[in-house]
């Protein structure tokens, strides 16, 4: 008899990453339930063929519901998240808040359901900093809240595993970029807040020198190997690097973008912010694992990136309305401190 597909749950499906892995499992034949609060996320991301279900994962009803209304899942890919690295300093609440309790409510859940497997989208912000390139194998050492929050639910799913059995499989992707990425978000996503500069005619916005390096790593190489993990045996119980391998810097990817674009090199810098200087992992753990193809080249990647956001359009930077500490706050997040 022919195998009923799995029936799986994509959170954060609204948003980025979230919508590519919901596409990707539905080509895979998987039943795709799909949510997302929308506080990032936009309802025209959820791929067509999955079933929509707006709501918030801080509230362990709704989260309950998921199961009881449209379950029972044999996967939960848990990607909704904010993942505002910097900005996480100072919105510590909301940071733990949306990214460490509302996972724990749907951890409890899959333990409570008998979920096969559990996908977790963790970040490099938990290495922290002067652990170049990062490996799976170096001792976390997150330095902001996002990236303590991250290294949180990491700890929680092993202690759930041990517990209650509950296999997992965590993804470290780092400076994902591309199609559907939320281009009025100020905060977070350089890429994505370059073009978004650009098409208002305005100059790209530089925190410090522009000699940050980053290894930006384009959706199409993160989100297949997201959606396949937990198909893998090899891949339960483990924790991935996930992304490209090349680092640039700030600056360097500047040019791209303008040159994406069509138009002439216009840089501001803004006073430098607390932030890691050099951030690149290493990838040998999940090119073992998956077999990936290439990486999309950074250029390829950026115009593909370029020629969506020409379509859309600019939009209007969304200001975060609830910031909770301002001391030390850039001044262009609307701080008054140097």
């Amino acid at each position: 008899m022919p195998q009923t597909p799995p029936c799986v749950l994509v959170t954060g499906a609204a948003g980025f990453i979230g919508s590519h892995v919901a596409d990707h499992c539905l080509r895979m034949g998987m039943t795709v339930v799909a949510t997302d609060d929308l506080s990032g996320g936009f309802r025209e991301n959820v791929p067509d063929g999955a079933v929509w279900v707006q709501g918030d994962l801080c509230d362990p009803a709704f989260v309950e519901s998921l199961w009881t209304d449209h379950g029972p899942f044999t996967f939960v890919y848990h990607l909704g998240a904010y993942a505002a690295e910097g900005l996480s300093h100072f919105i510590r609440h909301y940071n733990y808040r949306t990214n460490l309790l509302a996972s724990i409510n749907l951890i409890n859940a899959s333990v409570r359901h008998g979920v096969t497997r559990f996908v977790f989208t963790s970040s490099i912000a938990v290495y922290g900093r002067n652990q170049v390139p990062m490996r799976e194998d170096l001792p976390p050492m997150p330095e902001d809240p996002y990236g303590i929050s991250k290294y949180a639910v990491e700890l929680d799913l092993q202690a759930a595993h041990e517990m209650f059995g509950l296999d997992y499989v965590v993804f470290r992707p780092h400076n994902v970029y591309g199609e559907r990425q939320n281009v009025a978000d100020k905060y977070r996503n350089v890429i994505g807040i370059f073009m978004n500069q650009v098409l208002h005619g305005e100059p790209m916005t530089i925190f410090g020198d522009g000699g940050q390096s980053r290894a930006f790593s384009h959706v199409d190489d993160v989100a297949p190997l997201i959606a396949r993990s937990p198909l893998l045996a090899e891949a339960r119980n483990q924790v991935f690097n996930v992304g490209a391998d090349t680092p640039c810097t700030v600056l360097e990817l500047a040019r791209e973008v303008a040159a994406a674009l069509g138009v002439p090199m216009n840089i501001r810098h803004l006073p430098a912010r607390l932030e890691v200087v050099d951030a690149y992992a290493d990838h040998t753990k999940a090119q073992r694992v998956f077999a990936p193809p290439p990486s999309v080249p950074l250029a390829d990647g950026i115009r593909r990136m370029a020629r969506w956001a020409e379509r859309r359009g600019p939009m209007s930077p969304v200001e975060f309305k609830n910031i909770e500490i301002r001391q030390r706050l850039p001044p262009s997040w609307g701080g008054t401190e140097s």
